[in-house]
């Protein structure tokens, strides 16, 4: 079994909306052989609790006014470390960068194949590493910025 038409429809459009608000790391899994409650996921990151915030709205926003999708269940607002929306036919979930590498939910689906995204979605993948070097250097310059 592999993930429906109307799943690949949503994650794409979700995907694109995660990347036109930076977020980091988009990526999607096709988990709909593996799971029977939802076709796919869509993981994507950002380095702060206000951008988890704007990528999520912006995500809700698209594929309401796009296709019309609202999610059955959103969770996670009250500290936007890792919010979770789930659509039935998709599931996704933004995180804070820290939750994304302390979780790891690619290790779990790694099996999974992987879904096509976006060119911009696709853009966005190192882009948490290469906040994380930035942030090291600008902290390394910075008086008590190294011990």
């Amino acid at each position: 079994m592999t993930a429906t038409d109307r799943s690949l429809e949503l994650i794409t459009a979700a995907a694109q909306a995660a990347a036109d608000k930076l977020a980091h790391d988009v990526i999607a899994y096709d988990v709909s052989d593996v799971l029977s409650i939802t076709d796919a996921f869509l993981l994507a990151s950002a380095p702060n609790d206000r951008q988890v915030k704007s990528i999520v709205d912006e995500i809700e926003e698209r594929l309401q006014k796009e296709l019309g999708a609202k999610p059955v269940r959103r969770e996670g607002d009250r500290e936007a470390r890792w919010i979770l929306l789930d659509y039935v036919d998709i599931v996704v979930h933004v995180q804070h960068s820290e939750e994304r590498v302390f979780y790891a939910l690619e290790r779990l689906w790694k099996d999974c194949p992987e879904i096509e995204l976006p060119a911009d979605a696709k853009a966005t993948r190192g882009k948490a590493a290469e906040h994380a070097d930035l942030q090291a250097a600008e902290t390394d310059g910075e008086p008590g910025g190294e011990w």
